[in-house]
Formats: C-alpha cells, sequence, structure tokens
C-alpha cells in the first residue's frame, strides 16, 4: 500500500502564482550542490543579496580566503576584493538559476546584487556602478538593486531604458511603490522606443514588511503607555502586528490597478513582464508573532517573497499555504485609517524607514569592507597604511595639474578662489627669520641680563600652542627662565599660575595677532596691575614684551605703556600657521632653543615640499592628499598617537587640523591624547599618525601601533630624528593642511565659527557691564538627586531627541543614557569642560572619556574651556555633523577681578561657555550643558558614575 508523500509548503507557493526566492548566499551551497538541491526539491525560483549578507557569508567562513589570498597580490583595496567575490558568487548562482530562467520564459531564476549603499543618493553614480556591473556579471538572469530612494526612481528609469533588470529596493510606503511602478512603465516605454524587446527586460519591487510593524508597534506600545483610558489602550492593543500585513495588502490591489491601465496593456502586448511586487524583510522580528507570519499572510498571484533561510525552513516544516493576499482587503484599509486616528503617520514612518534602512544598508558594507581590510591584512602580512586607490586617484591629479607648483605661486582657485592667496607668508618666513637671528640673540642677551627668573605667555590658539609644544619638548634650560603658559578664563586656573611664580621676576609675554583677543587683553590688564602693585608705575612696562602684528590694538597699548620690546607677526600668516613667525621663535629664543639649529630643520622640509622633487618624494603634499583623500572617504578622524617627550605637539596639531578643515559641514576631526586601546575599540572611520621620536619612544605605544597595522587600519608613521626635528614637522604639518583643504574643497585659512562664539561673548559680558549680572538661565532639569546637585540644560531639538527615548527621565544616567543613545557609526563624543586644566581634572575626564570610547567604540575628544574654543571649536561648530557634545560648567570657588571691568573672570568664563553652547545649539548640533552647583570633584564623580551605570546597562 503506497503512503501519500507529504506535500512540501514552500513547493505549494507556486499553485498560488508565488514565487519564492532565498534571500541569502554563500559560496559553499553553490559549490557543494545545496542550492541545486533547493531548486529540484523546494521550487526555489530566484536569490538575492546585500552587504549585510556577504558580510556574514565572507566573515563568519573561510570559504572565501583563497579567492582573497589570489586578490591580495593584485593590491586591490577592499571595496574592489568585495565586488570580485560577490560577482564570482552571484555568476555562479545565476548559472544553477538560468534553467528556472528558461523555462519560466524570463518570468524567475534571477540572482540579484545591490548597488554600492554610499551611493543611495546619487543618481548619476547609482546608474553607473548598475551599468557596470551589469556588464561585470555579465548574465541575462541577474538583477541590480537599486534603493527606492527619489535619487534610486530616477536611476531605475534610466537603466530600464538601457535593457538592464533591476530590484527597486527599500520599498515601504505604497505611494512610493506607485511612483516605482510608473516609473518603470516609463523606463520600458523609452527602451521600446530605441527598438528594445521589452520582453527581455524585468524587475521587482521589493516591499518590506516585518520593519514596518516593528517600527508601528512601538509607537503603538508609547501611546498605550501614556493613555488614561482603558478602551484607547484597547483599541490601540487591537493594531499591533497588522499594518505590515494591511499595507502590503492595499499596495497590491495599486500593482493590480496599474496593470490594467491602458499604457501598461500596450507594453505586455510586446511581451512585457509586469514589475511584481516581492515581499522582503519576511522573518518575524515579534518573538509574540508565529514565525511564519509574514510569509503565511501574504500569499497571492504575481508576487514574489524572499525569505531568509531560517524563516524558510520553518515554512518548509510548519508554513500553511493558501491564498491569503487578497482576502480581508477591507478590514486591512480599516486597519490603515484606525492607525491615522490614533494619530499615527504610516507615511512619516516609511520615510524615516527608508533613511534607517540607507544605514542599516550601509553600516554592514562598512563592516564588510573592515572585515576584508583584516583578513586582507592577514594574508599581505601588513598593515594597510592608506587606502591607496583613493590617494593614488588624487595623487595624479595634482601631478596631472602641477597643484604643489600653483600653490607655492599662492594660486586661490587651488581652494575656493577667494583670498586663499593672501594667507601664504608662512611659506616663506624661515628664510626671513634666518636673515634675522642677530634679533633673537640680542633678545636673549637682554633678558639674561634682566634676571628674570619665570616668563609667563599670555596667549590663546596659535599664539600658545606652538610654544607650549617647544617649552614642553625642550624643558628647563640651564641659565634660562622657567616657562608657564596661561590660556584660559578660568579663575581658579589662573590663580594657581599667580601662586606658582614670583611676580617682580617674571617676564610676561603678551602674544595676539589681531591684538583685539578678549583673553590675552584681560589677562595682561590683570597681571599688569599686580605687577604695578609691587613695583610701581614706572618699572612695570619693564616685564612685559608683546608680539603682535603690525597696526593692532596691542601694539598701540605697547607703545603707549612703554613695554620693554614689542615684536611683529606677518599679516599674511595666519595665528594657527604663526609656530614658525615671531610668535612661536621668540618664546622659543628666551627659553634657550638653539634657533639656527631649530630653522636649520625646519628649512630642510621647505625644501622637500618645494616644486623641485616628483609630488611622491614631498613629504606635505602626501601627507595632505592623505589625509584630504581620507576624510573625503569618511576616514575623518585621525588621531595623533605622540610619543611621551612630545606629547604636546598634538594639541597643536588639533587646532592646525581642526580649523583649518573643520567648516562647510566638512572637516577632519583631530583626536588627542585618547589612550591607546585594542584595535577593537575603533571604527572604520580612524586614521592613525604615529608620531615617534627616537630613543624615546614607548615600547607599548610601538606594539599597538602594529596590532592596528596588523587589523589593517590606516597607519601613517612619522620619527623624529630628536626634539629638533620638531621644526619640520611644524612645517609639513601646515603644508599638509593647506594641500587637505584644497583636497575637500574648502578654505584652510578662515574660521567663521570662531568668531560667532566671540560675538556671543562680546554680547554677554557687555550687557554685564550695563547690568551688572548675568542673564538668569533656566535648566531644563535640576537633578538634586545628585551629589552635589547637576543642572541640565538641552534646547527644545537636543530635549524632544532626549525624552523620546526617555519620556520622564529623572536621573543623571537616563539623561546621558538617552542623549548618548545618538551615537551612530562614524559618529565622535567630546567633553567640553570649562574647568582648571589640571591633571586632578584631565584625569578624570579622561576616565569618562575612555569609558565612552570602549562602549561605543567612537572617537573621542576632551577640551578645556575656553582654549579649546580658539583650536577644535571651530570644526565642532563648522564642520560635519557628527559630534555629541556635553559641556561641563561647574560654579566656581574662587574668583578674580578684571581691572576697569564690572565683570569678573569668572563672569567671562561663564558667557564664554554660555555662548559656545548657544552657538552649537543654533548649528543643531547634538550638545547638552551639565552645571555643577557645588563640589567639582563629586560633580565629576556623579558623571562618571551615570557614564558607568550607562555602560554596564549597555544602553
Amino acid at each position: 500500500m503506497e503512503t501519500a508523500q507529504a506535500v512540501n509548503p514552500i513547493k505549494s507557493l507556486l499553485n498560488f502564482g508565488q514565487s519564492v526566492w532565498l534571500d541569502y548566499i554563500r559560496r559553499d551551497m553553490l559549490i557543494n550542490g545545496e542550492l541545486k538541491k533547493l531548486i529540484k526539491e523546494d521550487g526555489l525560483r530566484g536569490m538575492t543579496s546585500n552587504p549585510a549578507i556577504f558580510h556574514k557569508a565572507i566573515g563568519s567562513s573561510a570559504d572565501y580566503d583563497d579567492s582573497i589570498r589570489n586578490l591580495v597580490k593584485e593590491n586591490l583595496k577592499s571595496a574592489q576584493i568585495y565586488e570580485k567575490l560577490a560577482v564570482e558568487d552571484v555568476q555562479k548562482a545565476a548559472d544553477l538559476f538560468k534553467p528556472v530562467y528558461d523555462e519560466t520564459k524570463r518570468l524567475d531564476g534571477y540572482v540579484s546584487l545591490e548597488v554600492s549603499p554610499y551611493l543611495a543618493l546619487d543618481t548619476k553614480l547609482t546608474v553607473a556602478e548598475a551599468k557596470r556591473l551589469w556588464q561585470e556579471v555579465d548574465r541575462a538572469n541577474i538583477m541590480i538593486k537599486v534603493p527606492g530612494t527619489a535619487e534610486g526612481i530616477l536611476a531605475l528609469e534610466e537603466l530600464i531604458a538601457e535593457g538592464i533588470n533591476v530590484n527597486v529596493t527599500l520599498l515601504f510606503s505604497k505611494n512610493v511603490y506607485e511612483k516605482v511602478a510608473k516609473t518603470y512603465v516609463k523606463g520600458l516605454e523609452r527602451y521600446a522606443s530605441k527598438g528594445g524587446d521589452v520582453s527581455k527586460v524585468a524587475s521587482v519591487a521589493s516591499f518590506f514588511i516585518s520593519r514596518i510593524d516593528s517600527a508601528v508597534d512601538k509607537i503603538i506600545n508609547e501611546k498605550i503607555q501614556s493613555a488614561k483610558e482603558e478602551s484607547t489602550k484597547e483599541s490601540l492593543t487591537n493594531l499591533l502586528g497588522k499594518t505590515a500585513i494591511a499595507n502590503a495588502k492595499v499596495t497590491y490591489q495599486l500593482y493590480k490597478d496599474l496593470i490594467s491601465l491602458p499604457n501598461w496593456q500596450a507594453l505586455a502586448k510586446k511581451g512585457a513582464m509586469p514589475q511584481r511586487l516581492l515581499w522582503a524583510s519576511t522573518s518575524t522580528k515579534n518573538p509574540k508573532y508565529r514565525d511564519v507570519y509574514y510569509v503565511e499572510e501574504l500569499i497571492g498571484p504575481d508576487t514574489v517573497d524572499t525569505i531568509p533561510p531560517a524563516t524558510y525552513d520553518a515554512f518548509r516544516d510548519h508554513g500553511k499555504a493558501a491564498k491569503t493576499l487578497e482576502p480581508n482587503l477591507e478590514e486591512a484599509q480599516k486597519m490603515l485609517n484606525s492607525l491615522e486616528k490614533a494619530g499615527i503617520s504610516l507615511e512619516k514612518v516609511c520615510a524615516q524607514l527608508v533613511t534607517d534602512g540607507i544605514k542599516l544598508f550601509s553600516d554592514p558594507f562598512d563592516e564588510l569592507l573592515a572585515t576584508l581590510k583584516t583578513k586582507y591584512a592577514e594574508m599581505a602580512g601588513n598593515g594597510s597604511k592608506v587606502d591607496s586607490e583613493t590617494v593614488k586617484k588624487k595623487l595624479l591629479e595634482w601631478r596631472e595639474s602641477d597643484k604643489v607648483k600653483r600653490l607655492w605661486a599662492g594660486d586661490a582657485s587651488l581652494w575656493t578662489n577667494q583670498d586663499e592667496g593672501s594667507w601664504l607668508g608662512w611659506l616663506n618666513i624661515v628664510d626671513e627669520q634666518i636673515a634675522q637671528l642677530s634679533k633673537f640673540k640680542n633678545l636673549v642677551d637682554d633678558i639674561k641680563k634682566a634676571n628674570f627668573k619665570n616668563i609667563l605667555l599670555i596667549g590663546m590658539g596659535g599664539s600658545s600652542l606652538g610654544p607650549a609644544v617647544l617649552a614642553a619638548a625642550f624643558g628647563q634650560k640651564t641659565d634660562f627662565p622657567k616657562f608657564y603658559m596661561l590660556d584660559s578664563t578660568v579663575p581658579e586656573q589662573i590663580k594657581a599660575i599667580e601662586e606658582e611664580i614670583n611676580l617682580s621676576q617674571t617676564l610676561f609675554i603678551v602674544s595676539s595677532k589681531s591684538g583685539s583677543t578678549l583673553e590675552p587683553n584681560i589677562l595682561k590688564d590683570y597681571f599688569f596691575e599686580k605687577v604695578k602693585a609691587q613695583l610701581g608705575s614706572e618699572k612695570t612696562a619693564e616685564q612685559f614684551i608683546a608680539i603682535t602684528d603690525p597696526g593692532s590694538k596691542l601694539e598701540k597699548i605697547a607703545k603707549s605703556e612703554g613695554f620693554r620690546h614689542i615684536f611683529y607677526g606677518l599679516p599674511s600668516i595666519g595665528g594657527r600657521y604663526s609656530v614658525l613667525s615671531d610668535f612661536g621663535m621668540i618664546p622659543a629664543a628666551v627659553i634657550g632653543i638653539d634657533l639656527p639649529r631649530f630653522l636649520d630643520k625646519a628649512k630642510s622640509m621647505i625644501k622637500s615640499c618645494s616644486t623641485n622633487d616628483p609630488i611622491e618624494s614631498n613629504p606635505g603634499a602626501m601627507l595632505g592628499i592623505t589625509l584630504g583623500s581620507m576624510a573625503n572617504n569618511r576616514k575623518d578622524k585621525t588621531t595623533f598617537i605622540v610619543s611621551p617627550a612630545i606629547t604636546e605637539l598634538g594639541a597643536w596639531l588639533e587646532q592646525l587640523l581642526a580649523e583649518s578643515t573643520g567648516k562647510s559641514g566638512k572637516g577632519i576631526v583631530p583626536i588627542d591624547k585618547e589612550d591607546l586601546g585594542d584595535f577593537s575599540d575603533y571604527g572604520q572611520d580612524r586614521v592613525f599618525i604615529y608620531i615617534r621620536l627616537k630613543n624615546q619612544s614607548d615600547s607599548i605605544q610601538d606594539k599597538n601601533i602594529e596590532k592596528l597595522e596588523q587589523a589593517g587600519f590606516s597607519v601613517i608613521r612619522i620619527e623624529l630624528n630628536d626634539v629638533y626635528d620638531l621644526a619640520a614637522e611644524f612645517f609639513r604639518f601646515e603644508f599638509a593642511t593647506a594641500v587637505a583643504g584644497s583636497v575637500m574643497g574648502i578654505n584652510p585659512f578662515n574660521q567663521p565659527d570662531v568668531e560667532a562664539s566671540k560675538i556671543k561673548t562680546r554680547a554677554i559680558t557687555d550687557d554685564y557691564e550695563k547690568t551688572g549680572k548675568l542673564k538668569a538661565e533656566s535648566p531644563i532639569l535640576s537633578l538634586s538627586n545628585t551629589r552635589p546637585a547637576i543642572d541640565v540644560y538641552a534646547d527644545e531639538n537636543n530635549w524632544k531627541k532626549i525624552t523620546k527615548i526617555t519620556s520622564n527621565p529623572k536621573s543623571l544616567s537616563e539623561v546621558l543614557g538617552a542623549f548618548i543613545n545618538n551615537v551612530s557609526k562614524g559618529d565622535y563624543v567630546a567633553l567640553l569642560a570649562y574647568i582648571a586644566m589640571n591633571e586632578t581634572n584631565r584625569g578624570r575626564l579622561q576616565k569618562i572619556r575612555m569609558l565612552l570610547r570602549n562602549h561605543f567604540k567612537a572617537a573621542t575628544c576632551l577640551g578645556f574651556g575656553p582654549r579649546y574654543l580658539h583650536s577644535t571649536g571651530q570644526v565642532y561648530k563648522g564642520g560635519p555633523n557628527t559630534g555629541i557634545f556635553i559641556e561641563i560648567t561647574a560654579d566656581d570657588t574662587v574668583d578674580v577681578p578684571i581691572p576697569g571691568k564690572k565683570y569678573t573672570f569668572g563672569v567671562v568664563k561663564n558667557a564664554q561657555a554660555i555662548g559656545d553652547y548657544q552657538v552649537l545649539c543654533e548649528r543643531k548640533r547634538r550638545v547638552v550643558r551639565l552645571h555643577v552647583r557645588g563640589s567639582l570633584s563629586d560633580g565629576l564623580s556623579a558623571i562618571q558614575e551615570a557614564i558607568e551605570e550607562i555602560c554596564r546597562a549597555k544602553i
């Protein structure tokens, strides 16, 4: 007696007019007969792929290692290796599906290959890549996947008009689907008008299912929690898990309406195939729903269901096949109407899902390329120091256009063709300095004769950071004064310096290019009056030197008050490029640096960066092209690892890169003094620059850098023979920054957003002069449950984002957890502290910083205000909107008066913090301000504990 053979639910779907495709691809299944078996036994009719699928296949197996090993020999970059691997798989799969393609007369048997998700918002590049992939795969039964963005829909028409099969993906909205369907018809009509055979062109519209319920159910559950009436809760509960199915059903009816229109019928008579709806994302995300729910509820004719492996196996095991797509259409429409009445806009949800979907496709692609980079590095035996192909392309452009020569000639068209040519005085300043070495010697002799014991340099940004590097690197020289530097308005820091030095034996160097910068002027006034109180009016000015540009306000004050010396900068040199001018060399001379030797080192680098040698031998141009190209390629977090003896170089580099490149929504975000971690702590947005001082290097740094290289990270190594090589590096990086600005298409010599904060500060202090008080601020939340109390400030936009995650935050961890929840791939987190910059505070903030870096795998910055306003503040406000800022302020335990002003240094510091915060908000940046009321030490502990709690909870 024969037993009835069990019906295969997968195969039975064909009886209802639905084709099953597999949402998966893996090399071994193409080779070992697994796919062939699925085609034969289950009636599998096609296959789809995406970067996430390839990432899983390549990263979790050794199936591809032999191919990767062979491709390494061709010196290909990660994206090229991925493409070759993907093309090989798609070709193999297409060949296995070719009999299905023939038997179904081109209706099925397709394999999909996706264009790069990075191109989702660029029609021209999408079309170009789709055409290239179509030719590369060279199989009639493939489809090129194009996202259903506005740009992707335009690309669809162009590709169909060229006879290229297209799988339009990331469709959520019925309205967007309608645009796609009509665009497909337009493309076919254009193809037919050129004599093309429309019967040979195929397309599907991939309509996503489960992601809609995930998004809508979340909103419904939030409404249920806030609803007061039980009837409202019940009606909302009845909507859960029904949106996606209802949305698909009404969209399918639209499909039927569209294929009944005359323009489609005309094409159908010519043999055109309809653009079938393909149900994508049919795995069940909510464990409360049946694991085959989305497959069972969407079975109907002229449709495709692409099913991931787990759901595929589940449906084969216990799925029920029946005609479910068209029944209960009226109920589906009522359900969607109820959703709108509940205040939930499906269109808005769908629009957000498209945006999220692009990212969800981009992130696995980033991870895939990172995986390939690691495999590449392992097989090549070394790290990938730079993305060579990107750099080579830009290098060729610079060579062919003779751009190094044009830079030396001051050609402003290299940048934005504004006034850039007027800011290149730094290119030739070293020759001028060498020509006047006697000036520096005379100054040194004078200072020694006067027997000063201390030097206090008062300046901000470029006027102070270069001298600080030199003082730290060269150390205290015998018979020379001890060097101090003050670039803060924080009262505690001012008092700490004042207590450290003997005022009557201190030479004060007031350094300001413009001569009108607030901080140097009021600090000068303060110390001038302090010295006068000790020495009297006649001797006070003898202890002051000015470095400024000709005609500045500071020059006038220095002349009128009889300063000991006045030295001048060049108006054609911006502050951050001024270290080799008098702004750096006067302090260098008075602390005992051998300037002839130092400037000779700079001269050697200038020669190397000139037009005499090939660009490949130009260290400044090569570095600039690399950094600019990497930044354009989303590797915009330049991380400095510096030998301990020259560690302050990082702060100078921070200002140079951030203030020069951070504008017009672009920028290199410099990362300084971030403790080295394991390679797993870093994202692919990093470029590492290791500046190693020979014979004074750190063995731990050496080992960690080697590990980063072996893991495939981009690492640039620079080695200094001794500290005098700093002169060469000053020029190399100045030249590189100018080149990077050109590569990035920005003006590297202006700083528009720095001025914005200054304007805000000036307005606040002017108002204080009139009223005698700061305008009262209202925190959005006062946390008295912390010890001490902490006030939270956030603008409406940022507060909405916080309360969207945590509707009623009552603790610091809830506030920060919801705020930092915004961290995404490619973001960075910056702590901006308007507190004294001392070892204790830096250590506490550094611990918080490392917690954030290690937990979120995001780059981190630490800036002390107001110092960073003249440095990294520019990229924070004018650069890419990828920063997440936590500003920290505190009550002052001590304050310091300013001669001739009602406002104090404490008031100025507060005005700077408030102004900075306001500009960040105006620039739509993600920022909160935490104000500690009481013990700063306890406040920092509370912030650290909140971050630790967030990390433990994996928020």
